[in-house]
């Protein structure tokens, strides 16, 4: 077992959040796919975050967070800023705490998001995320009406409550008799990745961890290879809405640095066809940065032949327009 009892977040932590959510959070299932194992050479093996509450991994860390704020500090709510996904994940934990959540979202997030974030209850502010700064407002936001703000992903406890994915990804190995080769999962600003990093690390030392990104978002990829956080130098935009922060986290990569292997990239085209295969063969919704992991895979970039690999299906949150233009295009 890999002692990672001096990292900002420990296998410890993950088990207090893992006690914290039981009864709560959806215990994902380890998928296989015979289709998936043939076109790969691979025993490959899906988590599926999309089936989590909310749609995606992120009620983990959100509840987690959320949760730990004294009764005496819960009368002024919770601020969050995301694209989407943490912003439901804050909200539907808000809501089962009964408490006020404002999430400051992006103006061109996909209306399915910013729709179901109002439905557990949220106040939705938007900005303009080419000319706005949605910490800053966020934050003004929190100040002003006395919230706790809720990173959503440079945080102890949010880092925790994603590495719930990891130590349920090592125990479901275990008790199939299999020891994982590679894990790979979606990376924006790091936070799953870095949990599930912990988790698999202190239970099987021997795996792999490796981050997926779009093909031109690769900051982690970049940041891995030089030994220090880097900023990706995309212009423009991506199918993969969830995955665009500039650069890792601090306290993500602080982690990440020591536990991943490395990263790797799928462009958009490679995303779509990961997309429409998980519809085709396993009737599974992904949205287009759920599926980067398994598009990586799929695209050679992986060498996972003879292995067995983890593939990490972040969320499933997808416009209804969108995800038919992708699976009807493969």
């Amino acid at each position: 077992m890999m002692d990672t009892t001096d990292l900002p977040v420990t296998a410890a932590d993950i088990d207090e959040a893992a006690g914290v959510l039981a009864p709560f959070a959806v215990r994902t299932p380890l998928l296989s796919s015979p289709a998936l194992d043939a076109l790969t050479g691979a025993r490959v093996l899906l988590k599926p975050e999309m089936l989590q509450r909310t749609g995606s991994f992120k009620f983990r860390g959100a509840f987690n967070k959320v949760s730990s704020i004294p009764p005496a500090a819960r009368g002024g709510g919770v601020v969050a800023f995301s694209s989407g996904n943490h912003a439901q994940g804050v909200a539907a934990s808000a809501q089962l705490l009964n408490m006020r959540a404002t999430i400051v979202m992006p103006a061109d997030a996909p209306l399915s998001k910013r729709e179901r974030t109002k439905g557990y209850g949220a106040e939705v502010v938007l900005y303009d995320r080419l000319r706005e700064d949605r910490e800053a407002i966020a934050r003004e936001i929190a100040v002003s009406r006395g919230a706790t703000l809720v990173p959503p992903y440079d945080d102890p406890r949010v880092i925790a409550g994603q590495g719930t994915v990891g130590r349920e990804i090592a125990e479901d190995c275990a008790a199939l008799g299999l020891a994982p080769d590679l894990v790979v999962a979606p990376v924006s600003g790091g936070g799953l990745i870095a949990g599930i990093a912990v988790a698999v690390k202190a239970r099987c030392p021997q795996a792999s961890i490796i981050s997926a990104e779009p093909e031109a978002f690769n900051d982690h990829a970049r940041s891995l290879a030089a030994g220090r956080r880097e900023p990706h130098r995309a212009e423009g935009s991506t199918i993969c809405d969830a995955l665009m922060a500039s650069i890792p986290g601090q306290l993500t990569f602080a982690i990440n640095q020591r536990l991943l292997s490395h990263g790797v990239t799928a462009s958009d085209a490679e995303v779509a066809r990961a997309v429409a295969v998980l519809f085709r063969e396993l009737k599974l919704v992904a949205e287009p940065g759920g599926a980067v992991a398994l598009a990586a895979l799929l695209a050679g970039r992986i060498d996972a032949r003879d292995k067995t690999i983890v593939i990490v299906l972040s969320g499933g949150n997808v416009d209804a327009d969108m995800y038919a233009r992708l699976i009807l295009a493969e």
